[in-house]
């Protein structure tokens, strides 16, 4: 009877951490690079190939599915049915350095001209627009008569003429005035297709200011009547007496013809420059300007239909 040979088990040899990794990046007798062979790992690429092409695919299809509902120049949802709603408010400009956000003080000194660069280069920033130049679409805008709308599918011009002084570039926008107060530019917030419902005789509410009331019965039948008008006054009486006389450029609110907003290719906001002739100096004026129109109304909370700022001017 033949002797049973034994086997034992051989322990592998014990490796060094370098000869370890070394081995685990390219093993010469098993073929393997990081622990797989050439097959495994063209199968495993091949799997996941397919899988993010089918992902790929799958968004890709939702995504033209989802444009489909849209248009790319019309909002899906407008007005009431929208997040903005139908009633607008108002902005102005300039605004103050993004180091304080939330402020919305204008402060500066007169006789300072590196305080007073500031304001007025971010006016002109804001305005560059308004120079037809700018604007990536000159060719559709065209010369507007007050009250007659433009050609459809072009948009009125906002011309910042000399009718504008002393609220233009050349003049500093008034901030290194010695005595004079600055000018401010409101602007009426877009909606797509909101059309103003203008007001007559018989429809004045009582809060408005007589001033303003008696200047749009002055103008009963006129096309300068079809205005969204624009009043700026004191929030306090503090306020009131030291805010002074104030001017518009080019006229108190906003002319009819830009209106509706439809995303017209060159369309540029109406403006109104609000003037401070003479404020109070050295005193913090806290002002609200309001929008006027039958269909805006007006909550302070909120800031619907107008805005709130401040002015100090040293």
């Amino acid at each position: 009877m033949s002797e049973k040979k034994s086997e034992y088990y051989t322990r592998p040899p014990k490796l060094g951490k370098w000869e370890s990794f070394s081995t685990f990046l390219w093993n010469s007798e098993t073929s393997q690079f990081l622990g797989r062979t050439g097959s495994s790992w063209a199968k495993i690429l091949l799997f996941y190939a397919i899988f993010y092409a089918a992902l790929i695919g799958f968004f890709a299809a939702m995504l033209t599915v989802f444009y489909q509902t849209l248009d790319a120049k019309k909002p899906k949802w407008l007005l009431d049915e929208s997040l903005i709603g139908s009633n607008p408010g108002l902005g102005f400009r300039p605004m103050p350095p993004d180091s304080n956000v939330e402020s919305t003080l204008i402060w500066y000194k007169s006789n300072d001209k590196g305080n007073v660069l500031y304001w007025q280069e971010e006016l002109s920033r804001f305005l560059e627009l308004y120079n037809k130049d700018n604007n990536p679409h000159p060719g559709n805008i065209e010369d507007c008569q007050q009250g007659v709308k433009p050609t459809p599918g072009k948009v009125c011009d906002v011309k910042l003429d000399n009718k504008w002084q002393p609220c233009l570039a050349k003049d500093g926008y008034n901030y290194n005035s010695s005595s004079g107060g600055p000018c401010i530019f409101l602007k009426l917030n877009k909606i797509y297709g909101w059309h103003p419902e203008f007001f007559n005789n018989t429809n004045l509410p009582n809060n408005m200011p007589n001033h303003l009331q008696d200047k749009i019965k002055s103008l009963e039948g006129t096309p300068e009547n079809k205005m969204v008008w624009v009043t700026c006054e004191g929030e306090n009486p503090a306020d009131i007496e030291n805010i002074g006389a104030i001017q518009f450029f080019p006229a108190p609110g906003f002319a009819g013809q830009y209106f509706p907003f439809q995303n017209q290719d060159g369309y540029i906001s109406p403006l109104v420059a609000v003037y401070f002739e003479k404020p109070a100096r050295g005193v913090l004026i806290n002002i609200e300007c309001k929008a006027w129109a039958l269909n805006i109304h007006h909550d302070r909370v909120d800031r619907r239909g107008s805005v709130h700022f401040e002015l100090m001017v040293d």
